[in-house]
Protein backbone atom coordinates (compact mmCIF):
# COMPACT_ATOMS: atom_id res chain seq x y z
CA UNK A 1 0.00 0.00 0.00
CA UNK A 2 1.73 3.50 -0.82
CA UNK A 3 1.06 5.93 1.78
CA UNK A 4 1.25 10.16 0.86
CA UNK A 5 2.19 12.12 3.72
CA UNK A 6 0.84 15.47 3.18
CA UNK A 7 1.35 19.42 4.03
CA UNK A 8 5.10 18.90 4.75
CA UNK A 9 7.38 21.87 5.87
CA UNK A 10 10.68 20.91 7.02
CA UNK A 11 13.05 19.13 4.71
CA UNK A 12 14.16 17.17 7.55
CA UNK A 13 10.96 15.33 8.26
CA UNK A 14 10.31 14.55 4.20
CA UNK A 15 13.91 12.85 4.34
CA UNK A 16 12.90 11.06 7.44
CA UNK A 17 10.22 9.60 5.81
CA UNK A 18 11.49 8.43 2.93
CA UNK A 19 14.29 6.62 5.66
CA UNK A 20 10.91 4.75 6.69
CA UNK A 21 9.62 3.86 3.39
CA UNK A 22 6.79 6.82 2.71
CA UNK A 23 6.32 6.85 -1.18
CA UNK A 24 4.77 10.66 -1.48
CA UNK A 25 5.24 13.91 0.07
CA UNK A 26 2.62 16.50 -0.11
CA UNK A 27 4.36 19.98 -0.45
CA UNK A 28 0.97 22.83 -0.38
CA UNK A 29 1.57 25.88 -2.28
CA UNK A 30 -1.92 27.54 -1.55
CA UNK A 31 -0.82 30.43 0.59
CA UNK A 32 -4.41 30.05 2.52
CA UNK A 33 -3.47 26.86 4.03
CA UNK A 34 -2.16 26.84 7.56
CA UNK A 35 0.58 24.04 5.85
CA UNK A 36 1.65 26.75 3.44
CA UNK A 37 5.03 25.93 2.06
CA UNK A 38 6.22 28.85 0.24
CA UNK A 39 7.95 30.83 2.79
CA UNK A 40 9.21 27.43 4.43
CA UNK A 41 10.92 25.48 2.04
CA UNK A 42 12.96 27.24 -0.77
CA UNK A 43 12.94 25.90 -4.53
CA UNK A 44 16.62 25.52 -3.81
CA UNK A 45 15.96 23.39 -0.90
CA UNK A 46 13.57 21.41 -2.16
CA UNK A 47 16.07 20.50 -4.74
CA UNK A 48 18.29 19.47 -2.24
CA UNK A 49 16.08 16.71 -1.11
CA UNK A 50 17.01 13.53 -2.11
CA UNK A 51 15.96 9.60 -2.03
CA UNK A 52 13.03 7.96 -3.84
CA UNK A 53 9.67 10.00 -2.10
CA UNK A 54 7.66 11.79 -4.87
CA UNK A 55 7.14 15.07 -4.30
CA UNK A 56 3.37 16.27 -5.20
CA UNK A 57 2.58 19.90 -5.01
CA UNK A 58 -0.48 20.66 -3.96
CA UNK A 59 -2.56 23.64 -5.53
CA UNK A 60 -5.72 25.70 -5.53
CA UNK A 61 -7.18 27.60 -9.01
CA UNK A 62 -3.11 28.75 -9.27
CA UNK A 63 -3.13 30.58 -12.91
CA UNK A 64 -1.61 27.75 -15.74
CA UNK A 65 1.54 29.84 -16.66
CA UNK A 66 2.41 30.08 -12.60
CA UNK A 67 1.55 26.63 -11.49
CA UNK A 68 4.28 25.69 -14.47
CA UNK A 69 6.56 27.30 -13.60
CA UNK A 70 6.58 26.36 -9.58
CA UNK A 71 6.30 22.75 -11.27
CA UNK A 72 9.89 23.66 -13.16
CA UNK A 73 11.55 25.76 -10.23
CA UNK A 74 10.73 23.03 -7.54
CA UNK A 75 11.32 19.77 -9.76
CA UNK A 76 7.84 18.09 -8.92
CA UNK A 77 7.09 14.91 -9.40
CA UNK A 78 3.11 15.42 -9.23
CA UNK A 79 0.30 17.93 -9.02
CA UNK A 80 -2.78 17.31 -6.91
CA UNK A 81 -5.23 19.76 -7.90
CA UNK A 82 -7.15 20.86 -4.78
CA UNK A 83 -9.75 23.55 -6.39
CA UNK A 84 -12.48 24.51 -9.54
CA UNK A 85 -9.82 23.64 -11.81
CA UNK A 86 -11.93 22.88 -15.02
CA UNK A 87 -11.29 19.16 -17.12
CA UNK A 88 -9.99 21.47 -19.62
CA UNK A 89 -7.22 23.24 -17.54
CA UNK A 90 -6.28 19.84 -15.83
CA UNK A 91 -5.79 18.31 -19.53
CA UNK A 92 -3.66 21.23 -20.47
CA UNK A 93 -1.34 20.18 -17.12
CA UNK A 94 -1.37 16.37 -17.45
CA UNK A 95 0.30 17.11 -20.38
CA UNK A 96 3.66 17.84 -18.82
CA UNK A 97 3.27 16.03 -15.65
CA UNK A 98 0.96 13.83 -13.61
CA UNK A 99 -2.39 15.38 -12.82
CA UNK A 100 -4.16 14.09 -9.27
CA UNK A 101 -7.77 15.76 -8.94
CA UNK A 102 -9.44 16.43 -6.25
CA UNK A 103 -12.90 15.98 -5.31
CA UNK A 104 -14.89 16.99 -2.16
CA UNK A 105 -17.61 14.47 -1.56
CA UNK A 106 -20.63 14.81 0.28
CA UNK A 107 -23.08 12.00 1.42
CA UNK A 108 -25.34 12.50 -1.51
CA UNK A 109 -22.71 13.42 -4.38
CA UNK A 110 -23.44 11.01 -7.54
CA UNK A 111 -19.54 10.09 -7.63
CA UNK A 112 -19.75 8.47 -11.33
CA UNK A 113 -21.04 11.69 -12.69
CA UNK A 114 -19.26 14.33 -11.01
CA UNK A 115 -15.58 12.22 -12.01
CA UNK A 116 -17.06 11.69 -15.54
CA UNK A 117 -15.46 14.95 -17.44
CA UNK A 118 -12.72 15.03 -16.21
CA UNK A 119 -11.78 11.05 -17.09
CA UNK A 120 -9.71 12.11 -20.12
CA UNK A 121 -7.45 15.21 -18.30
CA UNK A 122 -6.75 13.61 -14.99
CA UNK A 123 -4.09 10.78 -14.33
CA UNK A 124 -5.95 10.39 -10.92
CA UNK A 125 -8.51 10.81 -8.24
CA UNK A 126 -8.52 11.72 -4.60
CA UNK A 127 -11.32 11.25 -2.66
CA UNK A 128 -11.97 13.78 0.50
CA UNK A 129 -14.52 15.47 2.40
CA UNK A 130 -16.46 18.28 1.43
CA UNK A 131 -15.88 21.25 3.78
CA UNK A 132 -15.69 24.99 3.46
CA UNK A 133 -12.88 26.65 1.63
CA UNK A 134 -10.23 24.23 -0.34
CA UNK A 135 -7.72 21.89 0.85
CA UNK A 136 -8.29 19.32 3.39
CA UNK A 137 -10.57 19.32 6.65
CA UNK A 138 -9.32 16.81 8.90
CA UNK A 139 -13.03 15.76 9.01
CA UNK A 140 -13.04 11.82 8.62
CA UNK A 141 -14.34 10.84 5.18
CA UNK A 142 -17.32 8.03 4.83
CA UNK A 143 -15.46 5.30 3.00
CA UNK A 144 -18.84 3.74 2.49
CA UNK A 145 -19.50 6.51 -0.51
CA UNK A 146 -17.00 4.66 -2.58
CA UNK A 147 -17.97 0.95 -2.68
CA UNK A 148 -20.96 1.62 -5.16
CA UNK A 149 -19.05 3.75 -7.53
CA UNK A 150 -17.73 2.43 -10.99
CA UNK A 151 -14.37 4.19 -10.55
CA UNK A 152 -12.51 3.46 -13.77
CA UNK A 153 -9.08 5.25 -12.58
CA UNK A 154 -6.55 5.24 -9.65
CA UNK A 155 -7.14 7.12 -7.26
CA UNK A 156 -6.07 8.54 -3.49
CA UNK A 157 -7.95 7.98 -0.31
CA UNK A 158 -7.66 11.02 2.08
CA UNK A 159 -10.20 12.65 4.36
CA UNK A 160 -9.35 12.77 8.23
CA UNK A 161 -7.07 9.29 8.14
CA UNK A 162 -5.72 9.21 11.75
CA UNK A 163 -3.90 6.20 14.20
CA UNK A 164 -6.07 3.44 14.40
CA UNK A 165 -7.27 3.51 11.33
CA UNK A 166 -4.89 1.03 9.78
CA UNK A 167 -7.40 -2.49 10.16
CA UNK A 168 -10.69 -0.32 8.96
CA UNK A 169 -7.95 0.57 5.90
CA UNK A 170 -7.15 -2.85 5.44
CA UNK A 171 -10.86 -3.98 5.67
CA UNK A 172 -11.68 -1.38 2.59
CA UNK A 173 -8.87 -2.56 0.48
CA UNK A 174 -10.60 -5.86 0.24
CA UNK A 175 -13.48 -4.07 -1.20
CA UNK A 176 -14.32 -4.39 -5.73
CA UNK A 177 -13.39 -0.34 -5.70
CA UNK A 178 -9.94 -0.76 -3.69
CA UNK A 179 -8.13 -2.33 -6.70
CA UNK A 180 -7.81 1.39 -7.99
CA UNK A 181 -6.81 2.72 -4.57
CA UNK A 182 -3.38 3.92 -5.36
CA UNK A 183 -2.28 5.75 -2.50
CA UNK A 184 -3.56 6.75 0.66
CA UNK A 185 -3.19 10.55 2.17
CA UNK A 186 -2.37 11.34 5.71
CA UNK A 187 -1.81 14.63 7.18
CA UNK A 188 -3.41 16.59 10.09
CA UNK A 189 -4.51 13.83 12.31
CA UNK A 190 -0.34 13.01 12.33
CA UNK A 191 0.92 16.06 13.88
CA UNK A 192 2.15 18.41 16.15
CA UNK A 193 1.20 21.60 14.78
CA UNK A 194 0.12 22.69 11.37
CA UNK A 195 2.98 21.24 9.15
CA UNK A 196 5.25 19.78 11.83
CA UNK A 197 4.58 16.04 11.92
CA UNK A 198 4.98 13.54 14.80
CA UNK A 199 7.05 11.33 13.43
CA UNK A 200 6.64 8.61 15.39
CA UNK A 201 2.76 8.47 14.68
CA UNK A 202 3.74 8.31 11.19
CA UNK A 203 6.23 5.41 11.49
CA UNK A 204 3.72 3.29 13.76
CA UNK A 205 0.73 3.83 11.53
CA UNK A 206 3.11 2.67 8.58
CA UNK A 207 4.88 -0.25 10.00
CA UNK A 208 1.18 -1.44 11.59
CA UNK A 209 -0.50 -0.69 7.75
CA UNK A 210 2.19 -2.77 6.11
CA UNK A 211 1.91 -5.65 8.51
Amino acid sequence: MRIKVCGMTLPEQVIALDEMGVDLAGFIFYPKSPRYMGNKISAEKMKQIKGKIAKVGVFVNMPYEELMRTVEEYRLDMVQLHGDESPHFCERVANYITIVKAFRLSENDPIDWIVRSYHEGSDMYMFDTLGAGYGGTGKKFDWNLLKGASIDKLFFLAGGIEPGDEEKLKEFMKEPVAKKLFAIDMNSKFEVNAGVKDMDKVKKFVETLRK
